[in-house]
Parts: structure tokens; C-alpha cells; sequence
């Protein structure tokens, strides 16, 4: 297949710069997102961390503004990282990073996309940083920076359609699980945090209710349905009524003292430390490397992001089997920066070894497993709150010690039965999409430094987007 030469900035023909100044921000608005909303990782921006601007900000202070299709490109940080505009957009952006259009008469959007994202052109922009404390790629070095584009426009459409579709896959696959998630979050909060089925019984009996009504009011607040809908589920659904009833009569209907003030009675508490059993992944030194990638990866806080292995370190050391994980394993990073690496993750990029400054959780049962990881994600903004009273060169962590003091408000065994019973199949869904996830990303990455070199014929491609 013949290849065309072009730089970066020829195949361009719109830039939006909107300065290399902070833009005036407002308490709310219109979202604005700056460099870490962009991840190659992502199809889209992501809101993280975001500011906003007011309408007049948005019409009178920038230079311009991405259109649907359009590329958002670092330019600072992270020169290199890109995301596609969609359609609509809600969003303005920063400074350090640019809106770019592709020049269509010589290069199909969705194809310059794929290429920018390649492993080969993103070492390419590495090697061209400009700056030593923060790296930059800036506008002017958009033309030192030169491309092979494929001469045949219909292989450029497939090549990209294919690219791309893997992406809105993957996509729509994590928006699924964001929901799935909250949907899972919003319960658990309900039932161990506010206890909004205990104190909706204890106004129940402070109203004067009989014993139905005290029932009645704890099933609204478990199902948030009405008096009306509750009573057509029971006519309509009777056995969903009675599932929803004894789950009612489960919660208590008084509380009592605690360290951590009022807690349903009946209910304990126990220490994070003790709601799983902690297992810190190993210290790795230089000897277990392999130099021919032989055995297995060690998982880094970096793979835990991504999902996936990116088989940067090898070991066919004789690892002790504490530290081998491997799919539906649930793993904490205790150690990082506090707000972008202390998550609980589940695993699904395959078998490995763990490393340092990552728990993996060992569970007695799936009600304990459940409970903990919507534990854990509920807890996060304290644990990042922790870890950053102990914020060194950007970096904290969270310790055994920190966790063992830390206190839960942990149910009665019948509770949390019934608890893991109603998430068990959010949580087992999204468990689905996120192994499906980790498929679909290698198989992309597999297949794209193939379909840029010309390796895959069109027939090839539509085979792998037939499947």
C-alpha cells in the first residue's frame, strides 16, 4: 500500500488556541475541562475535577470552541493525550491543549484519531517534549511531527471506522457500569449510612403506626415507591411484595450508642481492617525481572487504571502464591497520588503478580466481598482525605494502622445477606462489561498497529468488525 507523508500540522485544517492563560472561573456554569479530563483511555472527555464558566465567559473570552468530530489534543503535561469531541458538546476547554480538525481532502478524521492514539506515534511526541520540569508539545512543533497516511481513502474510512467503533463499545460499556454503580451506591448508602429503613420505622412508631404501617414505611423507603404502587406490586407482583416485606422486617427499629454515635441496634463495629483480609502486594527487586518477558506481568498501580497489563516487568521467579491474582480479583492502591490512584478496582486484565502499594482483598464469602467494595468506594473521599495529611512530593498513602483505626458501622449477618442478594446481580453485570471491557481493549491495541501498517486487508477488517 502507498504511504503520503505529511506533517502534523498539514493534515489540520482548523486549531482552536484559546491562549495560554487561566480562564475566569465560576462556582457554576458551563463545564470547562482542562488536560487530566483527557485520557487515551477514554473515548471522550471526562468530567474530572472540573470548573466552570459563566455564559459570558463562554461567548466573549475564547478564541473559539471545538465542533462535533472535532479532536482535543495536550498540548502540556501530557502532550499527546487525545479525545474526540461528541456531539453535543457541553463543555469549553482550557488552556494547554487545542481543538483540532482534520483536512479531509487528506486524511479521514476517525483515521488521524486512531493514529495520533498509536503506541508509535505517541513515543513519536514523547521524544519531541519540549521542557524539564513539565513537558510540553506546543502549536509551533505541529509541523516537525510527520505522518504516514495510507493513499487510499477507503482503507483510511475502514481503518478508522474500526478503530472507532471498538471505542464507542467501550464507551458505552463504561457509562452502563457508571450507572450500575451508582444505582448499587445509592443502596448501600440508603441501608449503612443514613439507615433510612431504621429511621423511617422509628417515626413510624414516634407517628402512632401499627405494625403494618411501621412495615409500610420502611418498604417506601427501601423501594421509594408509594402507599399506591406498593399495594399494585402486592396485587400485581405478589411475590416481589413479600421479598420487599421481609427485607423490611430485617432492619431494626431503634438505635443505639456507639463510638460513631447512633447505629441501628443490633448492628456493630468493626475496623476497615477487618472487613476483608489485606494481603500487601510484594516489594519486586531488579533479580525477578525477566529480561525475555517470560512468566508472568507484575501488576503496577499504572495496569490498575488502565484495566489492562501493559507487560512492562516480567517475573518467573518462584513468587509466593499470596501475591498471584488473576480476573474477579478485588484490589486497593493504598499509596499514590491521594485524588487519581487510592480507588478499589476489580481485575480482569488476567493472571499476574502484585506490587507493592496495592492490597489485594481476600473474602470469606460474596456477602462480605459485596459489602466491602461499596464499603470501600463509599469511604474514598476519607481515605483520600488521609492520605493527604500525609502528602509528600505530591504523593500519601493510607496504612494498616490508619485502617485499623478507622471504624465501620457493620449490619447483622441476615442484612447483609440480603443486601448482597440485591446487588449481587449489579455488581456480577457490571463485573460482565468490565471483562468485556478488557477484551475489547486488547483486541483493539492488538489490531490497530496492523491495520495502520497495511498488514490487514479491507476484508480483514470487516471480518473483525463483523465479530
Amino acid at each position: 500500500m502507498k504511504y503520503n507523508e505529511y506533517s502534523f500540522k498539514d493534515l489540520l485544517s482548523v486549531i482552536v488556541d484559546n491562549r495560554g492563560k487561566t480562564c475566569p472561573a465560576v462556582e457554576s456554569g458551563i463545564p470547562l475541562i482542562a488536560t487530566n479530563c483527557i485520557k487515551n483511555d477514554h473515548l471522550y472527555p471526562i468530567y474530572e475535577n472540573i470548573r466552570y464558566v459563566s455564559q459570558e465567559t463562554y461567548d466573549t473570552w475564547f478564541r473559539g470552541h471545538p465542533k462535533p468530530g472535532d479532536m482535543i489534543f495536550v498540548c502540556k503535561g501530557s502532550p499527546g493525550r487525545v479525545s474526540w469531541v461528541p456531539d453535543p458538546i457541553e463543555f469549553c476547554i482550557a488552556q494547554d491543549m487545542v481543538a483540532i480538525r482534520a483536512d479531509e481532502t487528506k486524511v479521514y478524521p476517525e483515521y488521524l484519531f486512531a493514529l495520533l492514539r498509536s503506541e508509535g506515534t505517541q513515543k513519536q511526541i514523547v521524544n519531541m517534549h519540549v521542557g524539564t520540569l513539565i513537558p510540553h508539545f506546543k502549536k509551533s512543533d505541529f509541523g516537525k511531527l510527520f505522518l504516514q497516511i495510507p493513499d487510499d481513502y477507503e482503507y483510511q474510512k475502514m481503518v478508522g471506522n474500526n478503530y472507532f467503533k471498538f471505542c464507542e463499545k467501550i464507551a458505552i460499556n463504561r457509562q452502563i457500569n457508571q450507572t450500575l454503580e451508582s444505582m448499587a451506591q445509592a443502596i448501600f448508602k440508603s441501608w449503612f449510612v443514613d439507615f433510612d429503613p431504621v429511621k423511617t420505622k422509628i417515626a413510624a412508631i414516634e407517628a402512632g403506626e401499627d405494625a403494618e404501617g411501621i412495615t409500610h414505611a420502611a418498604m417506601r423507603a427501601i423501594s421509594g415507591k408509594t402507599d399506591d404502587e406498593l399495594n399494585q406490586m402486592q396485587a400485581g407482583q405478589p411475590e416481589n411484595y413479600a421479598r420487599l416485606k421481609t427485607t423490611a422486617g430485617l432492619f431494626p427499629s431503634s438505635m443505639q450508642d456507639s463510638e460513631m454515635g447512633d447505629v441501628p441496634e443490633g448492628w456493630g463495629l468493626k475496623p476497615l481492617y477487618e472487613t476483608a483480609e489485606y494481603v500487601n502486594g510484594a516489594a519486586f527487586k531488579a533479580k525477578y525481572f525477566s529480561d525475555n518477558r517470560s512468566g508472568l506481568p507484575i501488576i503496577k498501580i499504572a495496569e490498575l487504571k488502565q484495566g489492562i497489563s501493559s507487560g512492562t516487568k516480567y517475573t518467573n521467579e518462584n513468587v509466593k502464591k499470596k501475591y498471584f491474582i488473576d480476573n474477579d480479583d478485588v484490589l486497593y492502591s493504598w499509596s499514590g497520588s491521594p485524588e487519581t490512584s487510592l480507588e478499589v478496582f476489580k481485575w480482569f486484565g488476567g493472571k499476574g503478580y502484585l506490587n507493592q502499594h496495592i492490597f489485594k482483598l481476600n473474602f470469606e464469602n460474596s456477602q462480605q466481598k459485596y459489602f466491602t467494595y461499596f464499603l470501600l468506594q463509599h469511604m474514598k473521599p476519607l481515605l483520600i482525605r488521609t492520605a493527604q495529611q500525609k502528602q509528600t512530593t505530591g504523593l500519601g498513602h493510607v496504612t494498616v494502622a490508619d485502617m485499623k483505626r478507622m471504624l465501620v458501622v457493620y449490619p447483622d449477618n441476615q442484612t447483609l445477606t440480603r443486601f448482597s442478594e440485591v446487588v449481587g446481580s449489579i455488581y456480577e453485570q457490571n463485573s460482565i462489561l468490565q471483562r468485556e471491557n478488557s477484551k475489547l481493549v486488547a483486541l483493539r491495541d492488538t489490531l490497530l498497529p496492523k491495520l495502520l501498517s497495511g498488514e490487514l486487508s479491507i476484508d480483514a477488517i470487516e471480518m473483525v468488525r463483523g465479530k
